[in-house]
């Protein structure tokens, strides 16, 4: 029988990528203007799925102060390219303090302002390894439709707070939140174009591959 990780494991599988000075002072700008980032554990997760990707461009929809995209910008090639789209302009100018004391170039972070559904669609289609989704939650299933035009095959979409707080998995739960971020689930699970996975890392985190479909 298969048991849940006590605490204490769960603790020590989220801190056992650790993150440096330079995470810990996004994480400090996230708290100051009001952003919950991703765990260390989603983090380290990102990165290596693209380092196993060689991901050369990324999408990511919520920038924050920059705690997802650099550890997503660590795991990337060394050319590679994250695009990030954030409503918040301010979050935004933090985010480049993070990636500028990471010693990222500035050429390898294109912030854009705006809401995702808005600037998504301006995107090329099929040019991307990843697209993390960390924006709003009644608008996943939406993300969902954009990530799969974007995504060449064999990339991956991700979504953070997939289990959002123990609501998800407790049907007597209905906010409308927890509602969208269930459907999303649903949908991915049985779409036939997607190889899914649920980590219980940080508060979450839905993977899922676009695979080749062949020709009709």
């Amino acid at each position: 029988m298969v048991t849940a990780p006590k605490p204490a494991s769960w603790s020590y599988s989220e801190e056992y990528v650790a993150e440096d000075t330079v995470l810990a002072n996004a994480r400090a700008r996230a708290e100051e203007v009001g952003v919950d980032p991703i765990g260390a554990g989603s983090g380290a997760a990102l990165r290596f799925l693209a380092s196993v990707l060689d991901a050369r461009a990324v999408v990511e929809i919520g920038t924050g102060t920059g705690v997802s995209g650099l550890w997503m910008l660590r795991g990337m090639r060394p050319d590679g390219v994250l695009t990030s789209v954030d409503t918040e302009a301010e979050h935004q100018r933090l985010a480049k303090e993070t990636f500028t004391e990471a010693g990222i170039p500035s050429q390898r972070a294109r912030l854009i302002p705006g809401a995702a559904l808005e600037v998504l669609p301006r995107l090329t289609d099929g040019h991307y390894d990843i697209v993390f989704a960390d924006g709003d939650k009644q608008e996943y299933p939406e993300y969902l439709g954009e990530a799969l035009r974007l995504l060449r095959p064999g990339g991956v979409v991700a979504f953070d707070n997939a289990l959002w707080h123990d609501r998800v998995a407790d049907p007597a739960q209905r906010d409308p939140e927890t509602i969208a971020i269930r459907e999303l689930c649903r949908v991915v699970n049985e779409h036939e174009s997607l190889v899914p996975a649920l980590l219980p890392v940080g508060d979450g985190l839905l993977l899922a591959k676009k695979v080749w479909l062949p020709e009709a």
